[in-house]
């Protein structure tokens, strides 16, 4: 399967790991270049085997997945995580989030459903279970609104706004640095700014954060204002 995405994926229960195997390499047209239920076994192999996207389970026997997700950033790995579990749990869905995962997904979704959610998000999207949505919207509508944020989006620099409006669109460092002209590790330090500014803790959190600014009063008054000045 040359150039398939390469999943690697964690999940303490065999017939898990072989049955999602299964559905991603011959319904799905992608490439399990890894797969274990052993926490310890989990740094090492995404090391050797350099995947794509890992499809993390939220419970395991040795440890829970974000603790294990917080390792793995801890090496310095970045490879996007997709979280597939039993929770319904809205706590579970935001501390995911708030832990920088691209997608949140139910094990008892249709597996062409998840086929395609872990498909969407190989590409870029953030992908949560349709059973996940309004819990995801209640999430949303708890962050801080109207001049609040405001006041937070005016202590950013005109390039972290352009850097945000990016991150909030779903695209990496190097998708943005080549959009802006800028350094990758120019990037990467903007968001590090924008992060301590805004006081956010993951990606996922500012592209929330951006989202709920553009529909507060605030932001469509910002957006009129630049709309005016590009029509002067």
């Amino acid at each position: 399967m040359t150039g398939a995405t390469r999943v690697m994926l964690v999940d303490d229960h065999a017939l898990c790991r072989s049955g999602l195997t299964e559905l991603l390499e011959h319904r799905g047209a992608m490439a399990v270049v890894g797969a274990t239920g052993d926490p310890a076994q989990v740094v090492p192999m995404l090391r050797e085997q350099q995947p794509d996207l890992i499809v993390l389970d939220l419970r395991l026997a040795a440890t829970d997945g974000l603790s294990l997700l917080r390792l793995i950033r801890a090496e310095g790995c970045e490879t996007p995580v997709v979280i597939l579990t039993m929770s319904d749990s809205e706590d579970d869905l935001s501390a995911a989030l708030r832990a920088g995962v691209r997608g949140y997904l139910l094990k008892d979704m249709e597996p062409e459903e998840v086929i395609d959610a872990i498909g969407r998000a190989a590409r870029g999207e953030m992908v949560v279970a349709p059973a996940m949505m309004l819990k995801l919207a209640q999430i949303l509508q708890s962050g801080p609104k109207g001049s609040v944020m405001g006041s937070l989006v005016a202590s950013l620099t005109e390039r972290e706004r352009q850097v945000l409006d990016h991150v909030a669109s779903g695209q990496s460092n190097k998708v943005i640095a080549k959009a802006l002209d800028i350094s990758h590790n120019t990037v990467k330090l903007h968001v590090r700014h924008i992060m301590d500014k805004l006081n956010l803790r993951s990606r996922v959190e500012a592209a929330v954060f951006a989202f709920e600014y553009r529909s507060s009063p605030d932001g469509v008054k910002a957006a009129d204002s630049a709309g005016q000045k590009v029509k002067s």
